[in-house]
């Protein structure tokens, strides 16, 4: 038994030290102005993901043929307040829900990879497409394998730093660059209700250990040891960070804008992996859901709301990329209504096969159109369009639904008049009394003029 527990332990190391050291040897080259090329970057990412997923199908079958459901790898504390009574600990946990993710991570980062390498070849690009996609599969692993809410943090904000700098991955036009602004200020939003569930459940247990809440069993077995107030509190904050990263109203309107990247990133970031982190989070947590109907209930409700506003933007969409990112919504908000109910593993499944079929979807999708464009130019004309259903009639039948469908439910103009504004004329007045209050105090008896709203647009 001692055995099979060691072999766990160092396959669990393996597959954390892969995705880690490709970040690192691509990165080491790059700082010292020596990259890598084309050739030696696939390679050495088609390896390390290799041997990293050979590790996790290893967990995968020792779990099945041994019978072990959870993992732990545990390494020292590596921050302790005594008097405070607060500790940081690395954990890793191998279980029945972060093993899956972990394969279909690592599964998907390769085959991005390898299809990048070609996708991209000779971009001036490459390399820092490959630097940021290491970030990204990093991040993934990291956050699939976290035992505690700390280290599922750092993931998630690796996760959510690389997809905003792929986003405005082709900076020289302006697009891009403003709309990987705008994901990344709906990411704040998300990292800061993070925080703010992770400062409760320090407060409340005294640690960032997910055994707080899913208690000693295992996943979906556990009983949360919060109590029904704690659990709500929690609970809706993680759902508030749940929204931002994943799309969910009122943050659905991110999701299309973050297709100005390259298609590689878009079809592992927004169609398979990064897309469900937020219903991965709420399946981590889900024992809290049990604790509070009235969380299940905003949980199933938001992800109806979700799916439905989502279906009927995509009916409406121009473009063949807004329309796969509107219907990965859809898909999603079923999701997060399933882990609402309680069928946590019906959600799981959901997501493995959601994510393989979108991905697919995705990475077709440029030769679709070229192929659509080669039987345009054979037959001499437009073929037919079958975005509106039977020929554009639903708009004529019902046009405030294809209006509130064409604008995306108006989700980007609520958020701008009543989040983004309120907060930048917020900011230009905190930003006018500074100035003011350092002219007094420099004795110039002027202060320099407030930043216009023109001077202050990205």
């Amino acid at each position: 038994m001692w055995e099979i527990e060691r072999l766990f332990q160092v396959l669990g190391m393996i597959v954390l030290v892969c995705p880690a050291l490709l970040l690192a040897a691509i990165g080491l080259f790059s700082l010292l102005d020596r990259p890598l090329g084309e050739r030696y970057t696939g390679r050495l990412t088609s390896a390390t993901l290799s041997i990293g997923l050979l590790a996790a199908l290893g967990i995968l079958a020792l779990m099945l043929f041994h019978g072990p459901r959870r993992v732990p790898v545990a390494l020292p504390d590596w921050v302790s307040v005594p008097i405070a009574n607060v500790h940081f600990q690395l954990r890793f946990d191998f279980d029945r829900l972060s093993v899956p993710l972990v394969i279909l991570s690592l599964v998907f980062c390769g085959t991005i990879g390898a299809f990048a390498s070609r996708y991209l070849h000779r971009e001036p690009g490459f390399n820092r497409f490959f630097i940021l996609f290491a970030v990204f599969t990093f991040g993934m692993v990291l956050t699939s394998v976290a035992a505690t809410i700390e280290l599922l943090f750092i993931g998630w904000e690796l996760v959510g730093l690389s997809s905003a700098l792929l986003i405005g991955f082709f900076h020289e036009r302006a697009a891009p660059v403003q709309n990987g602004l705008r994901v990344w200020a709906i990411y704040r939003i998300s990292d800061a209700a993070f925080l703010a569930a992770a400062i409760a459940l320090h407060y409340f247990s005294g640690h960032g250990d997910f055994d707080s809440l899913m208690g000693i069993g295992p996943w979906p077995e556990g009983v949360a040891t919060l109590t029904s107030d704690q659990a709500l509190v929690v609970g809706l904050l993680l759902l508030v960070a749940a929204a931002g990263k994943s799309g969910l109203v009122p943050f659905s309107g991110w999701l299309p804008r973050a297709m100005e990247g390259p298609t590689p990133s878009s079809a592992v970031f927004y169609g398979s992996l990064s897309v469900h982190l937020g219903a991965f989070l709420l399946l981590r947590v889900s024992p809290i859901l049990d604790r509070s109907l009235w969380l299940s209930g905003a949980v199933v409700f938001l992800g109806l709301a979700t799916a439905l506003t989502a279906a009927t933007s995509a009916r409406a969409q121009t473009d063949i990329k807004c329309a796969l990112a509107f219907s990965s919504l859809t898909q999603v908000g079923i999701i997060i209504a399933e882990i609402g109910f309680g069928l946590r593993y019906v959600a799981l499944i959901h997501i493995l096969g959601h994510a393989c079929m979108r991905t697919l979807q995705l990475l077709r999708a440029p030769s679709l159109l070229h192929d659509y464009h080669s039987l345009e130019n054979a037959i001499g004309g437009h073929l037919p369009h079958g975005l509106n259903g039977n020929g554009g009639t639903r708009s004529k039948r019902y046009p405030w639904l294809y209006i509130f469908a064409f604008e995306r439910g108006f989700l980007d103009s609520l958020l701008d008049n009543f989040l983004v504004y309120p907060f930048q004329k917020l900011f230009q007045m905190c930003d006018d009394v500074e100035r003011r209050w350092i002219a007094f105090l420099s004795g110039n008896g002027r202060s320099s003029p407030p930043v216009t709203d023109e001077e202050a647009q990205p």
